[in-house]
């Protein structure tokens, strides 16, 4: 199984040992490096570094920071992924989420800032991961005047938006959450396979209440969208893992 997105270095001093667990029933995990808040790249990138090849990365900056509009950190984070363009399979995550965005001053920062990432992958001619948060449309707009080739991720938008991501090309990432979001459950529904990946979003979107999700849980996702679409796991998972391979163009 392929985890296509989470958080490793979220565990901290645990991390190391969450990683080891999960290479018992994992073929890779891509772990999106995010700036936000005290978890800054550079820092997440040395946590993890040992753990490349099993582990994918990607560098990005979430819109929660981007609402800031800290234009300097912006360029740190730009001249750290330009540093290290070659060693990771994505740029993100990146996006909006306007549940947070308290403003317009907060929401025009996090645009522009998203924006300036997008550009910054087709230049690198690097995918992007997309964090979309009741901006979904908005961020899909951005995605296709820009020109970039989008992982929505978690995605819990509508069917219709669903429907025309794919339609362009763009995969969409059911989480964990799908035991529990009806939004998520909705889209894997209507979704064909052949357009989704399956991630945790771990340490978030635990199937089980009050326990720290985990890569490995991929396997409820998976379970679920079996259930929902009448396929066998083993098809769901064998489809799935070959669009997160292409879509990040994974060497296992």
């Amino acid at each position: 199984m392929l985890d296509a997105h989470a958080h490793f270095e979220f565990y901290k001093k645990d991390a190391p040992q969450v990683i080891e667990e999960c290479r018992k029933e994992l073929r890779a995990v891509v772990d999106s490096i995010t700036e936000y808040r005290k978890a800054h790249v550079w820092k997440s990138w040395e946590l993890l570094k040992p753990h490349f090849g099993f582990v994918f990365p990607t560098l990005g900056y979430h819109p929660n920071e981007a609402r800031r509009g800290n234009w300097e950190k912006v360029e740190k984070v730009e001249n750290f992924i330009l540093e290290h363009k070659d060693e990771i399979v994505a740029v993100g995550e990146i996006g909006l989420d306007y549940h947070y965005a308290e403003n317009e001053r907060q929401r025009e920062n996090q645009r522009a800032i998203f924006r300036h990432f997008l550009e910054l992958a087709v230049e690198l001619e690097l995918p992007v991961v997309i964090h979309a948060r009741e901006a979904e449309r908005e961020a899909f707009e951005l995605v296709q005047k820009v020109g970039a080739r989008a992982y929505f991720h978690s995605f819990a938008g509508s069917i219709e938006l669903a429907r025309e991501i794919a339609e362009n090309g763009h995969p969409i990432g059911i989480n964990t959450g799908i035991v529990f979001i009806p939004e998520v459950k909705a889209v894997a529904k209507a979704i064909e396979v052949d357009h989704l990946l399956v991630e945790t979003d771990s340490p978030y979107m635990s199937p089980v209440r009050g326990r720290r999700n985990i890569p490995c849980n991929v396997r409820v996702a998976i379970e679920e969208v079996a259930k929902l679409k009448g396929m066998e796991f083993e098809e769901v998972e064998r489809i799935t893992e070959g669009n997160t391979v292409r879509f990040f163009s994974l060497k296992l």
